[in-house]
């Protein structure tokens, strides 16, 4: 009789990573999963149609390719099920179709996701669901803003572009006292270094598209649900029609079984680069929640097991008028960081950040706020390419 334990000590992260999903002697021992190409499925006959008697239907229902990544997604969200979308905003948007009717009332964060804001303050008022924004600090204090129809509570940490982080254990306290579902996007921290369903989320979000995939060359989006709301998002995502490619799939189960080692590297480079921003003169602030600096680095030490590598910082400069000129001035500077959108990739990346759509949060005003992805090149170059940047933006 052996002395250990009879449930076994549990698989750390990178373990989990590589294991996660698919086993190889499922399919004659390949190590990755086939790529199975598919609308149509057959029947072996008539009643086994009529039933649906049969794991796979329609191609729309899930491939063996597919549920391969769900059932690692699973794994690492601690999810009852997992659907597979185009992309991150196609994530969000039907989550919130899922438990958004008309005539409900929604509350979501101020520092969300631009698109999402544009899909709630267009689509979702079209179908007559209202949204209120809040600010990301309010904590329980979100309790004010609840109406008898408010239906479900948006919350993003940290938030896009200026990464506040929200007290999200109270905020869902909150919201299930009042019969709300709790929605997050996680894609910065990833259920890695964060994992929503274990803080009271009803439905954890990522946006596949970024660390998961980690090449800039995939679009997909991931929804995660725990038990009790994971049936209505099956349904409402089969009302949708909604899948994700077998190729994208694949691609991103691949991209996942190194996302730890990836995201290792990110954290500890953007440590360093945030730290050195902090220490410069001509940086009025750095919005990254691993400094202690930063005013939700309190609960994000407290929550959090890690950092993702995007922070922005606030370039100073004394003069209103010169803030589009000067962002500019330092972005057209860069060779190594590029200019474009996303983030999660291998390489770093730059842009200049638009926040006149916020309602509740200002903008910074000690000069234009520049969003970095800080990719895996090596410190020493980046911290290079950055210093002739700022060189070139404090020229007249």
């Amino acid at each position: 009789m052996s002395g250990g334990s009879d449930h076994p000590k549990p698989f750390g992260p990178n373990t989990q990573l590589v294991r996660a999903g698919y086993d190889p002697f499922d399919y004659h021992g390949f190590i990755n999963p086939p790529t199975v190409h598919a609308s149509t499925v057959l029947f072996p006959d008539a009643q086994t149609m009529e039933q649906h008697g049969q794991k796979y239907t329609y191609a729309t229902r899930g491939t063996p390719t597919a549920d391969a990544l769900c059932n690692a997604i699973n794994e690492l969200e601690g999810a009852a099920g997992t659907i597979l979308v185009p992309s991150g905003l196609a994530a969000v948007t039907i989550a919130f179709l899922a438990y958004l009717s008309r005539g409900d009332h929604a509350l979501v964060v101020d520092s969300v996701y631009g698109n999402v804001r544009h899909f709630c303050d267009t689509m979702l008022a079209r179908f007559g669901i209202e949204v209120d924004y809040y600010d990301p600090a309010i904590g329980p204090d979100i309790e004010a803003l609840f109406r008898a129809n408010t239906k479900l509570v948006h919350t993003e940490a940290p938030g896009s572009n200026t990464f506040e982080i929200q007290d999200i254990p109270a905020i869902a306290e909150v919201a299930h006292r009042h019969g709300a579902v709790v929605t997050m996007d996680n894609t910065w921290a990833t259920p890695l270094f964060f994992k929503p369903l274990d803080f009271g989320v009803d439905v954890s979000i990522q946006a596949s598209t970024k660390y998961p995939a980690g090449h800039a060359d995939i679009l997909m989006g991931t929804i995660s649900a725990n038990d009790k709301h994971w049936r209505q998002l099956k349904r409402a995502n089969g009302a949708l029609g909604m899948a994700g490619s077998p190729d994208d799939a694949y691609q991103v189960l691949r991209g996942l079984r190194t996302m730890g080692v990836r995201l290792a590297r990110h954290q500890a480079s953007t440590v360093a680069i945030a730290n050195w921003l902090e220490g410069r003169a001509d940086v009025a602030r750095v919005l990254y929640p691993v400094l202690e600096s930063f005013p939700g680095h309190g609960i994000w030490k407290r929550d959090f097991k890690g950092a993702g590598g995007v922070l922005s910082f606030v370039l100073a400069t004394d003069r209103k008028d010169d803030f589009k000129s000067k962002a500019q001035r330092f972005l057209d500077e860069l060779s190594l960081f590029g200019l474009g959108y996303s983030w999660g990739g291998y390489q770093s990346l730059a842009l200049q950040v638009d926040l006149s759509d916020r309602r509740v949060l200002q903008p910074p005003e000690e000069g234009p706020l520049i969003r970095l992805q800080i990719g895996l090149e090596d410190i020493d170059d980046l911290v290079a390419d950055l210093e002739r940047a700022f060189a070139a933006a404090a020229l007249a």
